[in-house]
Parts: C-alpha cells; structure tokens; sequence
C-alpha cells in the first residue's frame, strides 16, 4: 500500500504537469499561428489515444494473467473490420464489444 502522503503528491505533480502541458500551447502560443507542419502532426493525437488505450487490453489482458485470448483477438479483429468498412467509431466500438462479450459466453 502506496503511502497516503507518497499518494497525494504524485497526483498533485500529475495534474501540474498535465495543466502545464495543455498552458502551453493555449497559454503561451496564444494568439500566434503555428506553423503547418505542427498542426499536421497535431491532427493524428486524437486517432493515436484510443489504440493505445485498447492495445495493451487485447494482448495482455489482465483478466487472462497476461496471455491473449480467442474472445479478444477476435473482438479487436471485427471492431477494425467494421471501422474500416463503415468508417463509423460507434459501430466499431459497439461491435467489437457485441463481439466480446458473445466470444466469452460461448467460449466459457
């Protein structure tokens, strides 16, 4: 067990660094443009945070002690599939999760 005072500094110095990190660009950039080869790279940030939020669930998942499973590999298969198919992220999400929970019901 984490000490509490170990506990609330961590989170403090946490939530600073996030805080100085968005003032950045809101605070100090400001009113001036940025230069176009920064909004480009800027532009890919938001598709890059889901995957990397799901990646490390579906190859090593928790629930499994670290080991992949069928259920999961095939929930992240058609959620891609019907994502790239549809170019809809609610119907990916939506299926890969249907998928899921249907591959853990039948598989036990």
């Amino acid at each position: 067990m984490i000490d509490k005072t170990t506990l609330w500094i961590v989170i403090i110095g946490l939530g600073l660094g996030s805080f100085m990190l968005r003032f950045v660009f809101t605070g100090m950039v400001g009113e001036r443009a940025m230069p176009p080869w920064l909004l480009r790279h800027l532009r890919y940030t938001a598709v890059a945070v889901l995957p990397a939020l799901i990646a490390p669930q579906v190859l090593w998942p928790s629930a499994t002690g670290g080991e992949p499973d069928p259920a999961r590999l095939a929930a992240a298969a058609v959620a891609l599939a019907v994502g790239l198919i549809t170019k809809n992220v609610l119907g990916a999400m939506i299926s890969g999760g249907l998928t899921l929970y249907a591959m853990l019901y039948l598989l036990g």
